[in-house]
């Protein structure tokens, strides 16, 4: 079991490394996408700031140079410019936002644009130099976003599949308990029904037998476990109310087929609890429990039930002073399957924790353990509000 574990934590982390680097590597393949559609349209504005020194240098151009420098300067529709003096008065603009029209607020812009790119100096021979200032075009600037959101997108797919999966795997092997749990009912039915038979005809012949009357309440316990095995799956009625009769019942059942050497004790209230829940379920909660207990205690030590309220909660724990658990089989003792028993197969307690919390609405967990120290459990489950009696 401690084999499978590992692996377990080995497939987990392979799955997030896989995820991390798949996330990554999309996000640096579309940063380098992006830096090189920058670099591309860098290129686009030298080659549109060349035609603008041309076209100041050359006085008399051609008919073809002249198609040619206007088919450069009217191509870029996209990259905004602003094109300033050297005492900053406005010269040109192209392509910046419509609600900009003041002059001193696209100079304020082109100020602004200068802090991303270095304007670009047009020399005249008159003196009076020209500069251009630039931007990236408004589809680059959403696109750098873009890395991120398709990361952020690609992550967020990967964990809802992940969480998808995790969540049919437990469907699954909830359906496999419940199955398994039901034939194991089926399967105790059979023989059972054969031994009430034989029990009333061994009555007729010493109906007053001590052994027999013995026999005869294992043979209901079997009944009632047999009744537990074929409520799983199915949703129970909760129709039992007095708390203390089903925690008394099962400590005085459980009392008698433990070790004399375990000092077993009882502390509840001496009024009457109140708490919807359904017997035959809660006492399997309970014999698990204190099943386990014995198992850590090796037959021998003390064991201690207390019952008591706090706030609207009723707590029922369940202490011994058994060899304990390290942090790890704390953490995995809940799940299915999981024993660190060399016999059994570990579904007593993730069985348990699944009646108190999906049949009763509560809630069961180890509150404390030491190794060779011993085990605190602990059941929390909301009372019914009404005067003690």
């Amino acid at each position: 079991m401690k084999k499978k574990s590992i692996f377990s934590r080995f497939n987990n982390w392979f799955i997030f490394s896989l995820m991390t680097l798949v996330v990554v590597s999309i996000v640096i393949a579309s940063t380098l996408i992006v830096n090189y559609l920058k670099k591309e349209e860098v290129k686009r504005v030298d080659i549109l700031v060349n035609a603008i020194k041309f076209q100041q240098e050359v006085t008399t151009p051609s008919l073809e140079v002249q198609e040619l420098l206007l088919t450069i300067y009217s191509s870029n529709t996209t990259i905004p410019l602003v094109i300033l003096d050297k005492n900053d008065q406005l010269i040109e603009y192209k392509n910046l936002p419509k609600e900009i029209h003041d002059p001193n607020e696209i100079i304020a812009l082109a100020k602004k644009m200068e802090k991303k790119y270095p304007a670009i100096e047009i020399k005249i021979l008159q003196g009076n130099n020209q500069f251009v200032y630039y931007d990236n075009s408004r589809i680059l600037n959403n696109l750098q976003y873009f890395p991120f959101l398709l990361g952020l997108f690609v992550l967020s797919y990967f964990l809802f599949s992940f969480w998808f999966l995790r969540t049919i795997k437990k469907t699954d092997e909830g359906y496999l308990w419940a199955g398994l749990a039901k034939e194991t009912a089926h399967q105790i039915g059979t023989p059972l029904s054969s031994m009430i038979g034989w029990m009333e005809i061994m009555k007729l012949d010493n109906p007053e037998s001590e052994g027999i009357h013995e026999i005869e309440k294992d043979i209901e316990r079997l009944r009632t476990i047999s009744e537990r095995f074929s409520k799983i799956g199915s949703v129970p009625e909760l129709n039992d109310r007095n708390f203390n009769e089903t925690i008394q019942e099962n400590y005085d059942y459980l009392k008698t087929r433990i070790s004399k050497k375990i000092n077993f004790t009882l502390h509840q209230p001496t009024y009457t609890i109140l708490v919807m829940h359904n017997k035959i379920l809660i006492s399997w909660v309970i014999e698990n429990l204190v099943k386990n207990a014995v198992d850590a205690m090796k037959g021998q030590g003390n064991l201690l039930m207390t019952v008591f309220e706090r706030n609207k909660n009723i707590i029922v724990e369940v202490k011994d002073d058994g060899s304990g658990m390290t942090k790890q089989q704390a953490r995995n003792a809940f799940k299915p399957g999981y024993s660190t028993k060399k016999r059994g197969w570990g579904l007593g307690l993730s069985l348990a924790k699944r009646v108190v919390q999906e049949y009763h609405n509560g809630d069961l967990k180890i509150v404390q353990t030491e190794v060779g120290k011993g085990t605190t459990f602990r059941i929390t489950i909301k009372k019914i509000e009404e005067e003690k009696v």
